[in-house]
């Protein structure tokens, strides 16, 4: 089996003997007291997922009679171990993103796309730029950099919304539950000790057709009943030379200042930038190093997957590729290819893609909290021997740990409405079933998972508010059509990972 992403932290290493006595019982009511609280503290109380999930393993550990100092130790270990493993990940793939995002090599991939395609192959299109820049951006930054792109494309067109719309959100949404370096399938991945490079591949399988099925298709379905109209408020803006605004692609105007960089997306459409003499000409990045550059991480770990399969240990060219195809390696290369193909291509000073950087690591803050505090709340499920529990019974209700890992992160995902709190919590709960599994069955089982966790997006989901104000639906509109989506990713999500245990 493949070694985990970092060794674990020495430090805050958790506890290796057992930290309760407590029967099966009472275990099984601490686990389930702590999700209850998880939940509830998140969804009724509206308490933030970081507080909420320190809270919920406080709940789990004084249930399950764990001694305050053991429970301290296992939570703050699997707060250090997640981060080691997680948080590096995260932020260099969000540095890719914010270089992507500011220099408008995000706008250079669509305009381009978009630009050679018409008619019934617009929506094709769409879903392949969303799932192609979803790669290194998160969901939400992919939602704000998309969406008035939709919208500007259906105006000039009349190609209706929804038809151009789904296929955009289906293909970010996609690539942020299956494919690293996504949060979610990270936590997976470090939680259930698979293999990135692997997983990855097998992702990316299950990803092509739950896009075609949950994008295209789907999108010419729901477009005859939902009918949106693009809200002029939020048409991309740009500001003429006289002042005036005009519709154009182009949300941050022709000038670029230092204050923009260091706070990266802060500004509305059309609105004025601060003029502080620091302005530089932008010039867009060129389509294929843009496009190159955003594949170059998963292109290295892929590569690793295959030398894992194809060479002899010990080789040249296996060490090689095992050394490149290592994730943080993999990023920090993309990251440093992003600063000269992006950023000193855009006509950035080296201050300024530094201060691209910097801006960049912000927005992620309570991303990386929430992971690390879902992470300890992992870590004291199995200490406890919650896990444990799960894997026996299982084996003896004959059940498959990929349809367990699912439904476990189904019913978190439902009741929380977020997809990584759903994803940690699923994959502390069946890590144990990991050990009973060979290398692509636990990568499935981590896709299996990322599958569940974004079933049926509602009311207590951020994104299900952001597609709804975005696209000016109703809540009944957004339902019937952002929902729905979320369900059939899932579900077909999990078919493809089904599918895929048959012959790998």
């Amino acid at each position: 089996m493949h070694p985990p992403l970092v060794e674990p932290l020495t430090v805050l290493a958790a506890p290796a003997e057992p930290v309760t006595t407590a029967g099966d019982g009472q275990l099984v009511l601490a686990a389930l007291l702590g999700i209850v609280a998880v939940v509830l503290l998140i969804a009724w109380a509206k308490v933030h997922p970081f507080l909420s999930l320190i809270l919920g393993a406080a709940v789990l550990g004084v249930v399950a009679s764990v001694a305050p100092d053991k429970m301290i130790a296992s939570f703050t270990g699997g707060v250090g171990t997640t981060v080691g493993g997680v948080g590096l990940l995260i932020a260099l793939g969000a540095m890719i993103g914010g270089l992507l995002a500011e220099s408008g090599g995000a706008d250079g991939i669509v305009n381009r796309v978009v630009g050679r395609v018409s008619g019934r192959a617009l929506p094709w299109a769409m879903a392949g730029v969303a799932a192609l820049i979803g790669l290194p951006l998160f969901f939400e930054v992919g939602v704000v950099l998309l969406v008035p792109i939709v919208l500007l494309v259906s105006m000039r067109t009349d190609v209706p919304l929804m038809k151009l719309g789904i296929p955009a959100l289906a293909g970010l949404s996609v690539l942020h539950g299956l494919v690293p370096p996504h949060p979610g399938p990270l936590v997976a991945i470090s939680s259930l000790d698979a293999d990135l490079g692997l997983t990855l591949g097998l992702g990316l399988l299950v990803a092509i057709p739950t896009v075609i099925i949950s994008g295209p298709v789907f999108g010419n379905l729901i477009a005859r009943y939902v009918p949106a109209t693009a809200p002029a408020a939020l048409l991309p803006t740009r500001r003429d030379a006289d002042g005036g605004q005009a519709a154009r692609p182009d949300v941050d105007g022709d000038l670029l200042t230092d204050d923009d960089l260091v706070n990266p997306g802060g500004g509305r459409p059309g609105e004025p930038v601060d003029d502080s003499g620091t302005e530089t000409a932008r010039r867009t990045p060129a389509f294929w190093p843009a496009v190159i550059t955003v594949l170059l991480p998963v292109v290295l770990m892929l590569l690793r997957a295959i030398g894992e399969l194809t060479l002899d240990e010990g080789t040249a060219g296996r060490k090689t590729l095992d050394i490149i195809g290592t994730p943080i390696v993999a990023l920090l290369a993309g990251v440093i290819l992003a600063m000269f193909t992006l950023g000193y291509q855009a006509g950035f000073s080296r201050s300024q893609v530094s201060s691209v950087l910097g801006g960049s690591l912000p927005p992620i803050a309570g991303i990386l909290l929430i992971v690390a505090a879902g992470g300890g709340f992992k870590q004291v499920l199995v200490d406890a021997g919650v896990g444990n529990l799960v894997a026996d019974a299982a084996k003896d209700a004959n059940l498959s740990p990929l349809l367990l890992g699912w439904l476990v992160a189904v019913g978190i995902r439902v009741a929380t409405g977020s997809a990584t709190v759903a994803t940690i919590t699923a994959a502390g709960i069946v890590a144990p079933l990991a050990a009973t599994l060979d290398r692509p069955g636990v990568a499935l089982l981590a896709l299996a998972i990322g599958c569940g966790s974004l079933f049926f997006s509602h009311v207590n989901d951020a994104g299900f508010w952001l597609v709804k104000e975005y696209f000016g639906l109703t809540v009944g509109q957004t339902i019937k059509s952002w929902s729905v989506m979320e369900t059939l990713i899932s579900v077909i999500g999990f078919a493809g990972v089904l599918l895929l245990d048959l012959v790998v």
